[in-house]
């Protein structure tokens, strides 16, 4: 029989590990910015390290993690946002964490222009394997004809 105490370490150990899943980097973040004025919405990319325009915001990810697949979704990248001024000078207004599971809890609010993360992809990375649904029809002639089933 366990313990109280034995039982409440095994819980912390157990939960400390799956909170640690491997994360994967990744070279390209994907973003969605909200310009107010037109009321478009457009998803833009930016490569990790490279700054990207977006209408007078410059928006540079430095970091962009996911999870595998089998993991829980957890894509957060670390980012920076200027402002382009008049006078063609930078003055940053975002500098922080993003979380594509909860857009709204670390997202750039400016005046002008939304921007948040959506996703973290790396194009070289092989595509995630995808179940082969049966053919419903061919299914449905089998068990009509009384052949056996796979």
């Amino acid at each position: 029989m366990f313990r109280p105490t034995a039982l409440a370490a095994l819980a912390v150990l157990l939960l400390s590990s799956a909170s640690h899943a491997e994360r994967i980097a990744n070279p390209i973040a994907v973003f969605t910015g909200l310009d107010k004025i037109t009321g478009l919405t457009t998803t833009f990319e930016t490569r990790v390290g490279e700054a990207k325009k977006f209408g007078g915001l410059i928006v540079k990810a430095d970091v962009c993690y996911s999870r595998p697949a089998t993991e829980e979704p957890k894509t957060t990248s670390f980012v920076e946002v200027d402002e382009v001024q008049l006078d063609d000078s930078l003055k940053r207004i975002f500098s922080g964490w993003m979380f594509a599971q909860s857009p709204g809890l670390n997202a750039v609010e400016h005046p002008i222009y939304d921007v948040w993360l959506v996703n973290c992809r790396d194009p070289s990375a092989p595509p995630p394997a995808v179940e082969e649904i049966p053919d419903l029809s061919t299914l449905q002639e089998q068990i009509e004809e009384g052949e056996p089933q796979d």
